[in-house]
């Protein structure tokens, strides 16, 4: 965890801004029988950050024993310093509900959940649990859906080709990054186990931005950081051409603009000012005369 908390400030320190958040675990990071202990550790680090640093917390779930305690300790204490609490292996809206009242409890009202669904069922819930205004993102938890599955989906299911491949696992990738889209939310790929091998986590990531919809993946490893980062920020053309039209289109105080032979209105602004946002999220280079958006957070209150 503190390595994690020290890349992260590496990178911020080299790239000008936080790219990319920091989960501190207690759901498999906590030994049995020291998870009050260990939920001390977390709120101790959580605290302990750096102002510009992003950290949240996966407790456990909402049906463990010490998943109250969890909330109590780390929201009570720390949520100041969080950007989020992660719930896992969440089944549907009442455990959403139940996570949000945790929040209430520990005067943490204004904390953002985010949740991780790992079942069948919980896929097809996926669009019901999106609609929580307490939610604002939802990971796929891959090698607890294969489990679950009981043998039906081979093991290949949670390796970098056939979690791409296998239509099961597919179609709730597809269910989950719908679902988000369709309320606004934040659809978070799942981990590629193969940290080990930079090519194949950059085109699982490329993947799963490209073709399913997701814009952001989760690491387990600082390897994997960088090629994610990557494989998830627009490219260098797509960059100069948003940049292009944004500008114009703010020196035609928002109305329509012809560009390179295209007309363009506050839809395709929409579009492109996303991927100017993209492209600061992941620390890419933008212009001055575009950066100053960003220098305050009020700074992109005149984008239509």
């Amino acid at each position: 965890m503190r390595k994690s908390l020290q890349l992260q400030a590496d990178m911020t320190q080299e790239l000008g801004t936080c790219v990319f958040d920091v989960t501190l675990d207690c759901e498999d990071g906590a030994p049995v029988g020291g998870e009050a202990e260990h939920a001390a550790l977390v709120t101790e680090l959580a605290l302990g950050a750096a102002p510009e640093a992003r950290v949240g917390v996966r407790v456990h779930p909402v049906n463990h024993p010490s998943f109250q305690a969890d909330m109590a300790a780390i929201a009570g204490q720390a949520a100041r310093r969080l950007t989020h609490i992660m719930v896992p292996k969440v089944e549907s809206v009442a455990d959403v509900q139940q996570a949000a009242q945790a929040l209430i409890e520990a005067e943490a009202v204004d904390l953002p959940l985010h949740v991780l669904i790992e079942s069948p069922a919980a896929v097809h819930r996926a669009f019901d649990i999106a609609a929580h205004p307490r939610v604002q993102s939802i990971s796929f938890g891959l090698m607890d859906f294969v489990s679950a599955h009981g043998g039906a989906i081979p093991a290949d299911g949670m390796g970098i080709e056939g979690q791409f491949t296998h239509p099961l696992v597919l179609r709730a990738k597809l269910e989950i990054a719908s679902a988000c889209h369709a309320h606004g939310k934040v659809p978070s790929h799942c981990v590629v186990t193969e940290f080990k091998n930079p090519d194949a986590i950059r085109k699982a990531a490329q993947k799963a931005a490209r073709e399913l919809g997701y814009t952001r993946m989760w690491s387990i490893h600082p390897d994997q950081v960088r090629p994610i980062l990557e494989a998830m920020a627009p490219s260098e053309a797509q960059i100069e051409q948003a940049v292009q039209i944004i500008l114009a289109a703010q020196a035609a105080e928002w109305a329509p603009i012809s560009h390179a032979g295209q007309l363009h209105d506050r839809a395709s602004y929409r579009f492109f000012w996303q991927l100017i946002t993209r492209a600061h999220q992941t620390g890419r280079f933008l212009p001055p005369e575009v950066q100053v958006f960003f220098l305050a957070s009020s700074s992109a209150e005149g984008i239509p």
